[in-house]
């Protein structure tokens, strides 16, 4: 069994990502379970950099494959923000009562705001995901997926996380947070870019050394 280390602290995205993983027969492990990484900055310019970044980086530390994905919302209207920035978009305060609200409050009630008054017809966006693998010898492999949608007019769900509530799949009528998580997992970039990052999978086994 192959030993991944996922290179997030993130509790959602380790639940999600544990689940598009496991018809692999793969041992997954956070980040969590390595108290001694520090944060690993993100401070590349696109999702790429950040995700092979982040993937170098535990591969070298616990001697894992690890797979890192940097992920992000892209809104047509605010000329592409928060894109990478969107984990950290908004701040204390950039939101009134925001010290006492969680970072994904603040980004949301910052991208209400940054989107009043704009029609539903141009609030089109897409969450991007870049993932990346990489092994203790420095072999890598990326993929990167989008996923379409709008952002909608108030929050609605209350599964996922981030900007989930505000993003508005048109086909099936409802945000990102009020489907399933199997349907979510199917639909999403996140889920996408695994899975085309998986269809290389084979391949980066044997560059990275280990039995298939």
């Amino acid at each position: 069994m192959t030993t991944l280390v996922l290179a997030t602290r993130n509790a959602g995205k380790i639940a999600e990502l544990t689940r598009l993983l496991e018809p692999y027969g793969v041992e997954v492990l956070g980040l969590d379970r390595f108290p001694e990484i520090g944060e690993i900055p993100e401070d590349g310019e696109t999702f790429a950099e950040n995700a092979l970044f982040k993937a170098l980086t535990v591969a070298r530390a616990t001697g894992h494959i690890a797979v890192a994905d940097d992920s992000g919302l892209a809104v047509d209207a605010l000329d592409g923000a928060p894109g990478v920035y969107s984990a950290r978009y908004a701040q204390p305060g950039d939101v009134p009562g925001g010290e006492a609200m969680t970072q994904d409050a603040r980004n949301n009630a910052k991208l209400l705001a940054a989107l009043q008054g704009v029609p539903m017809d141009k609030r089109t966006a897409r969450f991007v995901c870049c993932m990346a693998a990489a092994a203790p010898n420095e072999e890598t492999l990326v993929a990167e997926r989008a996923w379409e949608g709008r952002i909608a007019l108030e929050p609605g769900g209350d599964n996922g996380f981030g900007y989930d509530p505000l993003f508005l799949v048109p086909d099936a009528g409802c945000t990102s947070a009020q489907l399933a998580p199997e349907e979510k997992n199917r639909r999403s970039h996140r889920g996408q870019a695994l899975k085309a990052l998986l269809q290389g999978w084979p391949e980066f086994l044997a560059r990275a050394g280990e039995a298939q």
